[in-house]
């Protein structure tokens, strides 16, 4: 083999490799005479079918094989012996001329990852907002679950319903006439107001009394999640057998013990915890966003642009998608045309800082262990129905781009938990209010992706939105929220197939899938719920 580059500017590489035909050949020898005992030939004893006759058969097979993998085995030489690292899959072209028999000339060109000095981990300093859980938040949670549960004061037999009133009701729905699959239940609890049912429902059972039968009509949206009732006109039969005063729950020790609790004390502290945990999710994305920005301002360096146009196309489909379920799609289309650089900045400080965080995570021995990432794939195996857990499971464990893609989130986490450590954090108590508003006004930033360039990962960053509706797609994540990142695999969406190579081996934390996975099992839906 020999190596000739043509072609070194910034981040950018390219070569002239030529394979000999000699080289070709022998692995073509060589096949050969593996496979000839095991060839059969009329008029020939088992194995004693002559090379030359193997070689005319087969030739043609075993000359496009030799050549492809001279051609691989040529390219991962090539990096070894450059010591190069590559940010996405080299482009591999062969000589247009070509022929079997002749020397084999292919041009490589590949984008490789930049040289990043030892990042600082020191002097990092961080504010911990943190938030009291008021008595009141308990008694309000608390309120819900028991309004939820029906665990309300039962109102007059002669009380008419009215906006707040839960109401216990049986339906039957119909299209055409014909009941449709799903369109019935019994002793339903249905508030009026809460927007639980499709529009229109709801508004319909208002007047009604104790015992009252009522048949209403209503449209199914036509973005509904059944088909065959999108934008169809339907009717429900109605009765009602109770209403409940949605402002009057029941809390005491019966309501409690009627979940499986002791008592309810035992409800307010499990209610305490739960409100904790959100606290401390809000309290870690504050954090994790000052911590990012400063790393952000102390580190500049050149980003290969392969990684960066495949962060920005995944963005640029996310925010194309969420547009087309606007009021307007074409207003929200042209606001987002006029934002573009904006969002290209976005994929630049996303790949800066997943690579970064990388080779901190590196530098400092940062690792998944073998036990986390079986949890991992275990976690993300119940998305899909029980015949495609165990594909999923053998998918992510024979591909390593897919079992990096599903590692990334955690590794992530693991990165920014060790500078959390190294920062000096003080404390300063505010109000879940107070909170909230730091990090609104930070969604005004361009916030960056911070376990790597093309992870597959949704994340909260954009620039200042003028229209909340569109800017929405990139400030809210469709899979998950900042406040539950570890339950972030087992409810991540399947990717779409991107192409890439990871050098490093922890650096497989930014390396997205490469395969379709099995397709995950659709819930069922009520006819009547919400689609929205």
């Amino acid at each position: 083999m020999q190596t000739v580059e043509t072609m070194n500017e910034g981040l950018k590489r390219a070569y002239t490799v030529t394979i000999t035909s000699k080289d070709i050949d022998a692995r073509v020898e060589k096949e050969v005479t593996a496979m000839a005992p095991q060839v059969r030939m009329p008029g020939f004893r088992p194995g004693k079918v002559p090379a030359n006759l193997v070689k005319k058969m087969h030739g043609e097979q075993l000359q496009r094989e030799a050549l492809n993998n001279s051609i691989q085995e040529s390219i991962q030489k090539l990096i070894a012996d450059q010591k190069l690292r590559p940010a996405m899959q080299p482009s591999v072209e062969l000589d247009e001329g070509f022929e079997f028999g002749k020397d084999a000339q292919i041009k490589v060109e590949l984008e490789v990852l930049p040289e990043i000095a030892a990042p600082s981990v020191d002097g990092l300093k961080l504010e911990r907002l943190t938030v009291e859980v008021a008595e009141a938040q308990i008694d309000e949670a608390a309120g819900r679950i028991a309004t939820q549960q029906g665990a309300l004061e039962e109102r007059a037999d002669d009380h008419a319903a009215q906006d707040g009133d839960t109401l216990t009701i049986d339906f039957l729905g119909k299209v055409d006439g014909e009941p449709f699959e799903g369109g019935a239940a019994e002793d339903v609890k249905l508030t009026i107001g809460a927007g639980q049912f499709i529009p229109g429902f709801e508004e319909q059972l208002g007047g009604l009394k104790k015992g009252d039968e009522k048949v209403i009509e209503v449209t199914f949206p036509e973005d509904y999640g059944a088909a065959h009732l999108a934008g169809k006109l339907a009717t429900f039969d109605i009765k009602v057998k109770a209403i409940l005063d949605g402002d009057k729950p029941k809390l005491d020790d019966e309501f409690a013990k009627s979940l499986g609790l002791e008592g309810l004390d035992q409800l307010k502290d499990l209610l305490k915890g739960q409100i904790e945990q959100e606290h401390n999710g809000l309290t870690r994305t504050h954090m994790k966003r000052k911590l990012l920005d400063q790393l952000a301002a102390s580190h500049d360096f050149d980003v290969p642009p392969s990684m960066v146009e495949a962060e920005f196309n995944q963005i640029w489909a996310q925010l194309q998608h969420e547009a087309g379920h606007e009021a307007d799609p074409e207003a929200a289309l042209a606001e987002m045309e006029a934002e573009k650089e904006d969002y290209r900045a976005i994929a630049v400080r996303r790949v800066r800082l997943g690579l970064l965080l990388s080779e901190i995570g590196q530098a400092n021995g940062v690792t998944v262990s073998d036990q986390e990432m079986n949890r991992l794939i275990m976690q993300a195996a119940q998305q899909y129905g029980p015949q495609d857990r165990e594909r999923f499971v053998q998918y992510v464990r024979q591909d390593a781009m897919a079992a990096a893609q599903l590692r990334a989130p955690l590794y992530e986490d693991k990165v920014v938990d060790f500078l959390f450590e190294k920062a000096e954090v003080t404390d300063r108590a505010v109000t879940k209010e107070e909170l909230e508003a730091a990090i609104e006004a930070e969604d005004g930033d361009i916030k960056p992706h911070v376990h790597g360039p093309n992870c597959g990962h949704d994340h909260d960053e954009k620039p200042k939105a003028k229209k909340a509706a569109t800017k929405k797609a990139a400030a809210e994540p469709a899979a998950e929220t900042e406040a539950v990142a570890e339950e972030a695999p087992a409810k991540a969406k399947k990717a779409a197939p991107k192409k890439a190579a990871a050098a490093e081996p922890e650096a497989d934390a930014e390396a997205p899938a490469a395969e379709e996975k099995p397709k995950k099992k659709a819930a069922p839906k009520k006819a009547a719920a919400k689609a929205e």
